[in-house]
This record gives C-alpha cells, structure tokens and sequence, in this order.
C-alpha cells in the first residue's frame, strides 16, 4: 500500500506534543490536538460561568497549549498562520476523530500502563492502514503493542523527536518487532523529505541512542568532576566549543533540559540495567536534593547556575551554596586554539599532562568504551551512533568519529595501561590492521562494521559539498569562492572567505561564474554549507577603506558589487540562490536579485545596514523595492508610494525573519521561490530547481525601467522619519541614515510615477553609501560591530 500523510492526530499537548504539532503545522499538515479533560474549573471559567460540561472547559488544555505556541521562544512556528491548522480536542470526546488522519502520535505520560489503556481505545476507532507512533523517551515499544490487533502492530513503532522539534535535527525511529518494513522505509523517508529530519533507526532498549550515550557521558562527568575536584564552572569551560560541543556545555545544558527531566531519563536506564553501568545511571546526592528544593534550571530560575543581577553564580555541590562561576585556564587550552581544526585540538587536549586534559581524559575514555560496548546492543552500526550524537546532543563529532580523531591505536595502549578492557569491537578493528573507524576511498566515506568496511549509506539527496569537492575537484577558485560542477549541466558557486563575507574575490567569482555557465551549463547554484549563508559584506575592509580616506577604492568596490549583482539578475541562464541560516546584509543582496531562491527553512534574511549607520549598497533597496512591485497581480492599481512604505519600514528597522515563510512574508521570497524543511537537501533541491527552470525554457528577464514614488514619496518617507525622532524613537544619526535611504527609495527628487532606470537607482544608492560611511558615527557604528558584535546607538 501506498502511505501519505496528509492529516494528523497528536495526542498529548504538554510541551513536546505542542511543539511536534506545530512542527507538521509548518510543513502544511493540518492537526488534531487532543489532550485529557480537566476535572475541575479554573477560577476564569468560574468566572464565566462555564460548567465542566462546556467544550471550552473540555478543550482547555489543548487550546492552552496552542495559544502558548504564539509566546515560546525559540519560536516552535515558521509563521503565525501556521497555528490555523492546529484543532483542539479531547481524548473522551473527539476520539473519533483519529478515523479521518493518516499518523497518529501519542506524547502523553510516560507511563506503560496509561498508554496501552489509551491504545486499546485508538485500536476501536482509527481505520485501517493508520501509522500510530509513540514519542516515548524510554518506554519499550514492544511492550506497548502487546495485545494489539494485527494491523495496529503492523504501522506501530517509535519516533523520538528531540526538544524543541522544529529546531532539533534527530528523530529516532524505533520499529517494534511487529512493524511492517514498508512502514518502517515509508516513515524514515517521510522523516528526512518532510519532516526534514536526520532519522536514525535505534534498536528498542533503554533510551535508544542518543539519550543513552548522552546520560551516561554527562553522569560519567559529573562522576569525575567530584571525584577530581573540579567545580561546575570549570567543567563547563572545557566541555563546550572547544572540544566541539554546544556553547551550553554539561551543566547549561542540564539547566536547560530541565533536572527533573534528566532525572527520569536516568532512573529510566538505572531500572533497566545492572552491575557497573547502574552504577554509572545512579544520580549523585546532591542533584537529588536539588529537584527536592526545586532548583530543576532554567524553569525555575536555578540549577547549576543561578544570575543574580548580572553576575553568573555556580553551585557548590558538597554546600549547595552558590558563588562566582569559575573557569579552568591551562596551558594545553592555548595549545589547542593554535591548532586546525577539531581533530589536532582533540588530540592536544585529550593527552595533555594538565588539569584540562586530566578532566577530558576522565570523561572521554569511559564514554568512547561504553559506545562501543552498546554498538550491537542499540544500534545497527556506529554511523547511527555518531549521528545521533551529533544530530540530538549537538556534538561536532560522534564518538567513533572523535576516537578516530585522538587516534585509535594511542587512545587504546593509554586505556590498557591504566587497566580498562577494550570493547571486542574495538579490538577487532586493531586486530584487522586498521587504525581508523571510517576511511575514505576515492571520495567516498565507509566505516568499520566489525569485520570489514561498508560504504556509509548517503541520501542521493545530501551532497557533501566537502566530500564532492575531493571527488570530482573545481572548475575554479580562489581565496573567496570556488566554483564546481554540480553535475547535470549545473554549476554550484561556493562562498568560503571568513564568515563567507563578501569581498572582491566574491565579487570575482560571481562574475566569472556567470561567464562559465553562460557557456558550458545549464544553470547557476548559490550556495554553501559553512555555519550560515553570508553575513554581508567584509564590513573590517570598508571600515579600514572609509578611516584611510580611500572614498575611491570604496566607489570601486560598490560599483563592482552592484555591476555583478545585475549580472547574476540578468544571466542568460537561470541563477538559483541556496540560503540557509544567517543571510544578512550583502548575504540577502545576492539572493534578491536571482531568478529563483531554494531557502532552508531555517534561513534569517535581512537587509540590516541600518545597525552599522549605513543603507544597503549592492543593489538591495531597489530589489526588495522591485520584487514586491512584481509580486502584485497584474491590472490592479499599484500604490508605489505603499510599497516604497513597506520596504522604507523593512530596511530602516533591519527587520530579520525568523523563517524563510517569515521571509516570504516580509517580501524577501515570493509565492514560486522554494523552501526546503530539510537543511542537508538544500542544494540538491536548488540544483532541481535550476534544472527545471533551464528545460522549461529560462530565459533572461528583461531590462525595465521602475516607476518610482518620487518626491510626495520622499517627503512621506521623510515626515516619519522626523516623527519617530520628535518622539525619541531614534537618535539624530537614525534620522540622517533615514533620510538618505527615504532619498533612495523614492528615486530621487522626480515627480510621482516617474519611471527610472535601474543604474539610476544604483547611482543613488552608492552615492548614499559614500556619503554615509564617511560619517564619524557610521565608522564608531561599523568598529563597534567587528569589536562586540552587536550594533551601538549613537
């Protein structure tokens, strides 16, 4: 049977159902929400004089949860309107409903008892054919479907989604020994395509994988931080960015997943297990004292870390009293920041005779054999392994793959000599003449599996842009980009400077990638896959330029921005931008003026000049400005000071979405542009879509002139300008960044209507620029910026 789902039942609406109802409601599937009926009235429904009878009253805790999706931070939704396909109900009156969708998810209390009652009822009403998951954390998926009919066992399994859903990548799919494999393949490839999730199948045992490993390796450091003693600052010192690991570290973390939660996954594993490794899952004192007092983190305002005024203060886990957060400073650590790349810090800081590698000696040894020592047990290889880790705890390498990168042979003589046994996989590999876990062969990736190597699976979806390159090299590249062939006819222009800034080796690039497609390729990609698309232009150099005076060689390199900005516009083959993550400033610039933009659904757009005193100089102002003249229908009567209005509000505020469908909203994309919900398929859809625009016939848009509002458009523009000044809105050098880009929007001083030339409105935008970056203020604006990274108002 062929499965679609193209409707949806979450039962269960706390914080995970919510968020996992809001995340189908992003990708356009409408949801039924169910949760239980109260037993009692809330004082507001007393209040109003509703009785428990009363669907308001029945619905309320589903409803609460959806209003609640408005106010979360992270935002658990792309766009507001998203929360139109959320339904309310309950699970005594609205059962029923669950004939009608395709996936039913239960994410109600983990409690075995509790949902088997509550699968018997769904097993009465769904209809055949249904795929019903659980999100349990632990819970075994076979003990739920015991008893259950043949059809209900056969689309039954578990799918793990991570908190927040929309944000993290993993989602561990558990197949109960009755699934059917074609629900299994259907709901993995469903996960990675619409879901737009790293799935990895995990094996029904205590916490499948990624909470497994990631319980144990953060009990495992608590254990070695009191037994060496390290304070709880010092431990998170070393246990984040640096060994490539998220920011929040050990104890941020645990502060924000919440105590009371880890506790439940520990307890979970320490029921279930035995001997040395319950050992291991048995909380220390001190944290349990802590959930008695109520200090469970972030949610209640203490943990580990406590912020009083604006001092951080760290817990002391013999006093439980807080004091200043400490950090450890060693050698080995100015050591490793020196080296390239995560591997050579590893190995600096793994085998450093000092505080800091004593600790993460401590702390990595027991975790890498314990990964091991499971391989078989929850998983089907060590690619899952690593990529649960990675996708679901945010490390930068999973275990194999930071073992590989100490070096396997070393790592293993140092934990035989202190009088560890080696896991029999590990052994393995060191008896077959290997030192590696995973090898490349001619570009392509294989890991060990115990008695050979396999090639790692790849989704024909995900190119590795790194990986590609090493195989089928670049047609050419410099300090700035590269650009390669994609295959197919489509060529791909990589960003790679710093921060993917754009500078004139960009700008070099884009022109002669334009040249080369032009000649021998179909279409033209944009695209990158460093931490965001682009964060503007190379702001230190303008800088530098605009305090030596050099107005000239600024005049040069705007005017080389702006000509290779129209070049991409006016290519006569089709030029499909792939942005992700930041796009910012010059970063959105190249995405405007495309003829399509393929955006991950994570992508942060925003012309936001104004924060460094300066107006968009790559052509930004008259795109925004000209993409939403072209969105409006045709023969409806266009109000070109309205839309001068808009973009005016855009740029002046540096509005950023916080989606691409944010960005849709705020006229960055338009209603045929794309967006992927699964970041790894980026460039893979951006290559379809430059495909596609080629075979049906692309050709170069042609050269308009844009009517412009003019000047009753520039004094509008100017008389809010004054007025948010008059207010105390913004300073007197917001008023004159206003003015110059009110100038600009409105085309000048012509009459109303006006159609002008699109270099006109370069001119404009240039001059404006120079005149600005001149400025003292905009220079203090732009050092402030490269020095603390976040905007000054003077």
């Amino acid at each position: 049977m062929a499965y679609q789902i193209r409707k949806a039942a979450v039962l269960g609406s706390g914080v995970m159902g919510s968020g996992i109802a809001a995340h189908l409601a992003n990708i356009g599937i409408p949801v039924v929400l169910l949760d239980i009926v109260p037993r009692e009235l809330s004082k507001e429904e007393q209040a109003k004089g509703l009785t428990l009878e009363d669907k308001a009253v029945r619905n309320r805790m589903a409803t609460g949860s959806i209003q609640k999706l408005l106010k979360q931070k992270p935002a658990p939704l792309t766009a507001k309107k998203n929360l139109q396909l959320i339904t309310p109900g309950n699970l005594e009156d609205d059962l029923e409903k669950l004939k009608d969708v395709d996936w039913i998810i239960e994410v109600i209390v983990e409690n075995l008892d509790v949902k088997k009652s509550l699968y018997e009822k769904i097993d009465g009403v769904r209809k055949e054919g249904t795929i019903i998951s659980s999100n349990t954390s632990g819970i075994s998926i076979n003990a739920m479907v015991e008893g259950r009919s043949e059809d209900f066992g056969k689309h039954f399994l578990g799918t793990h989604f991570f908190n927040p859903p929309r944000y993290l990548k993993l989602l561990e799919i558990i197949p109960a020994k009755t699934t059917a494999p074609e629900v299994l393949e259907f709901m993995t490839t469903f996960g990675e395509d619409q879901l737009g999730k790293g799935v990895v199948i995990a094996k029904d045992t205590p916490n499948f994988i990624a909470n497994r490993i990631g319980t144990y390796g953060l009990l495992v450091t608590l254990r070695e931080m009191m037994a060496r003693g390290y304070s709880i600052g010092e431990v998170d010192s070393v246990t984040g960015p640096l060994i490539g690991r998220p920011k929040s570290a050990t104890f941020r973390t645990l502060d924000v997943v919440g105590l009371d939660t880890f506790m439940h996954v520990s307890k979970n594993v320490y029921d279930q297990t035995s001997g040395e490794e319950q050992k291991v899952f048995d909380a220390p004192e001190f944290m349990k004292k802590m959930v008695e007092k109520g200090w469970l983190g972030a949610k209640s305002g203490q943990g580990f870390f406590l912020k009083k005024d604006k001092e951080i203060l760290e817990l002391d886990p013999e006093t439980l009293e807080y004091r200043p957060a400490g950090k450890l400073k060693t050698p080995s650590q100015e050591v490793a920041k020196q080296q390239k790349g995560l591997a050579a810090k590893m190995k600096t800081l793994v085998y450093a005779e000092d505080r800091t590698g004593e600790l993460l000696w401590s702390i990595l040894s027991p975790t890498l054999r314990y990964s091991a020592e499971l391989n078989e047990e929850i998983s089907d290889d060590i690619v899952a392994i690593d990529n649960a880790m990675k996708w679901g705890f945010g490390w930068e390498q999973g275990p194999f793959e930071t073992w590989d990168a100490i070096g396997v042979k070393k790592s293993v003589e140092k934990m035989t000599q202190e009088g560890h046994t080696v896991p029999a996989f590990v052994q393995a590999l060191i008896d077959s003449g290997n030192e590696n876990f995973y090898k490349e062969q001619e570009g392509d990736l294989y890991f060990f599996d115990g008695t050979t190597y396999k090639p790692v699976p790849v989704n024909e979806k995900v190119i590795d842009l790194k990986r590609y390159k090493k195989k089928h090299g670049v047609i050419k590249s410099n300090s700035g980009a590269s650009l390669i062939d994609l295959g197919d006819g489509i060529a791909l222009l990589e960003f790679h400077s710093r921060s993917n800034a754009i500078g004139l080796d960009i700008m070099q690039m884009i022109n002669f990638a334009v040249d080369e497609v032009d000649k021998n390729y179909k279409g033209l990609v944009i695209g990158n896959q460093g931490k965001n698309f682009c964060v503007g232009a190379n702001l230190g150099m303008i800088l530098m330029e605009a305090q030596d005076d050099n107005i000239f060689e600024l005049d040069f390199t705007i005017k080389t921005f702006q000509n290779a900005m129209m070049k991409l516009k006016y290519s006569n083959k089709p030029v499909v931008a792939a942005p992700f993550g930041m796009a910012l400033g010059g970063g959105a610039e190249v995405t405007l003026p495309v003829a399509h933009i393929q955006a991950s659904m994570e992508t942060y757009m925003g012309l936001v000049e104004v924060g460094v005193g300066l107006i968009p100089g790559g052509g930004g102002n008259k795109e925004l400005y000209m993409k939403q003249l072209k969105g409006l229908p045709n023969g409806v009567t266009i109000d070109y000071l309205n839309i001068a209005t808009k973009v005016f509000e855009s740029i002046a505020m540096a509005k950023v979405s916080t989606s691409a469908e944010e960005a849709r909203e705020n006229n960055f994309l338009n209603f045929v542009d794309g967006i992927s919900v699964n970041n790894d398929h980026l460039i893979y859809d951006a290559k379809q879509a430059a495909l596609s625009l080629y075979e049906n016939g692309y050709q170069a848009p042609l050269r308009e002139k844009v009517p412009v509002p003019g000047e009753p458009g520039y004094a509008t523009l100017l008389l809010g300008a004054e007025g948010m000044f008059i207010s105390g809105y913004i300073s007197e050098h917001d008023l004159k960044i206003a003015k110059k880009l009110a100038f600009v929007l409105a085309g000048g001083k012509v009459p109303y209507g006006t159609k002008v030339d699109e270099q006109y409105l370069l001119d404009l935008e240039r001059q404006a620029f120079l005149s600005l970056v001149a400025e003292p203020k905009t220079q203090q604006r732009m050092q402030h910026m490269l020095v603390k990274g976040k905007p000054l108002r003077n």
